[in-house]
């Protein structure tokens, strides 16, 4: 099986060779065949080539059984001109991996502090491809515009097509899970682009007859993430929302740091860490991995389903157990969480600790 990693800025060469550390682990265990195919992004191919991402990697990339891609730098990078172009927005838009799957569930070792019956154990199913981000909006050319240097305007693009596939991404899961789906949205503002948006997630949950669907504005989610989390099940949302949430969700379950994430598309499937590049703390052996770890758990668990491969799902398990056993550790934890282990040492020993069940 071979997957394209790509390391990309700040932590994420650490983060990165952090979740290989444990996915060997989880190869010889589990008989994988893994193979990786190493390529720069970012920085180092701006340097290397004149530009953050080669048209021939995307080109690349859909040979691939799975794709790991580390944090990237985008707001820092030059003008697109300038060869900086934003490897996320391009590997979602060009390959298609229109849902960003985020999880946010309170991990094993805080549950004690938590109050009663406050855990959250939560998916957001963001929309990826369109949205507020003008990236994303045009044929060509962006969704931003100045017609005056006192004066910017942005313009987004919500469509059926893809309201109603994230739609039916996020109630296809709530049928593994609690069979509840909730439809963030602000069409009480935004009555033609959210109002389609909501419209085209009751058409699909009209195929889900046993999925109770319940719709809420986006700053009253806010609210209720923090009030309750433990009502919500599956989130839906387009771009904008979504990503704000879903940081949110995973601060809450005890830090950014150890929210996963995939970016799936219908055939292919990228996993990348929510979180951003800390250049702050690049190259220091301060980041905490959970988050890296976790988004290749998922990618792992993603193509065992797709290609019904059990050896895949069961080293997905076996991973995000021996993650909440090292957590369970204080003395074992990242400086995030409080604790003093580095970056490498943390992978070390989830990697230890990844076994057969």
């Amino acid at each position: 099986m071979r997957i394209l990693v790509c390391p990309g800025d700040g932590i994420g060469p650490e983060i990165v060779a952090a979740s290989i550390e444990v996915l060997d682990r989880a190869d010889k265990i589990f008989n994988l065949g893994l193979r990786y195919d190493y390529e720069d992004i970012g920085f180092a191919s701006l340097e290397k080539y004149g530009t953050t991402l080669r048209p021939e990697l995307l080109e690349r990339a859909p040979m691939y059984d799975g794709l790991i891609l580390g944090t990237v730098s985008h707001a820092d990078y030059p003008p697109p001109d300038k060869g900086g172009r934003n490897v996320s927005a391009a590997f979602r838009c060009v390959l298609d991996l229109y849902a960003n799957v985020r999880p946010s569930c309170t991990r094993t070792f805080l549950r004690s502090n938590m109050r009663e019956g406050k855990c959250m154990d939560l998916v957001i199913m963001r929309e990826a491809t369109e949205g507020f981000y003008p990236d994303r909006n045009m044929h060509l050319g962006w969704g931003e515009m100045m017609p005056s240097k006192d004066m910017a305007l942005s313009v987004r693009k919500i469509t059926r097509h893809c309201s109603e596939r994230i739609a039916r991404r996020a109630f296809e899961l709530a049928m593994k899970r609690r069979k509840k789906v909730t439809a963030i949205h602000k069409s009480n503002s935004f009555h033609m682009t959210d109002g389609l948006f909501l419209e085209c997630v009751r058409d699909v949950a009209k195929d889900f007859p046993e999925v109770q669907l319940n719709d809420m504005l986006v700053d009253a989610s806010t609210a209720h993430l923090v009030r309750n989390p433990e009502t919500f099940d599956v989130l839906v949302a387009t771009n904008f929302y979504g990503d704000i949430l879903s940081d949110l969700a995973a601060e809450l379950s005890g830090s950014i740091g150890l929210g996963g994430s995939i970016m799936a598309g219908d055939h292919l499937c990228c996993a990348q860490a929510q979180h951003g590049s800390a250049p702050d703390i690049q190259d220091q052996d301060k980041a905490n991995p959970t988050s890296m770890i976790l988004s290749v758990s998922m990618l792992l668990r993603w193509i065992g389903e797709y290609r019904q491969k059990p050896s895949l799902i069961a080293a997905a398990t076996a991973i995000d157990l021996a993650v909440d056993t090292v957590l369970g550790n204080p003395a074992d934890q990242t400086a995030d969480l409080g604790g003093t282990t580095g970056c490498n040492a943390f992978a070390l020993k989830v990697a230890a600790c990844v076994r057969m069940n």
